[in-house]
């Protein structure tokens, strides 16, 4: 803490941005979601670190939230994109490595 006019002032805490999952559609810290992204190049893949370009949805660690957005396709139209079978695997693997936590 730093001292300001006679007064302590304490750093403010970092804010996470927020994204919406879009199998339950709730808003929820974006570390604890994971991202798909469809390439300027058209491939589809997941985003470990948030950071690859192009066209991303997040979901939730819940694999209720992932079988929702498949079966309603809302992960293929928020990627613009059909979701190859070798990306639907990789999620579901990273989802009962992660498990449901807090999402």
């Amino acid at each position: 803490s730093r001292e300001c006019r006679g007064k302590e002032v304490f750093p403010m805490p970092k804010k996470q941005p927020q994204r919406m999952c879009v199998g339950c559609r709730q808003m929820k810290e974006k570390p604890k979601l994971i991202r798909v992204v469809r390439s300027p190049e058209g491939e589809v893949s997941l985003d470990d670190r948030g950071k690859k370009p192009g066209r991303g949805a997040y979901l939730c660690l819940d694999p209720a939230c992932l079988n929702r957005a498949v079966k309603s396709r809302a992960l293929e139209r928020a990627v613009a994109a059909p979701l190859p079978p070798e990306v639907l695997s990789e999620l579901e693997a990273q989802l009962a490595e992660r498990g449901p936590g807090d999402g």
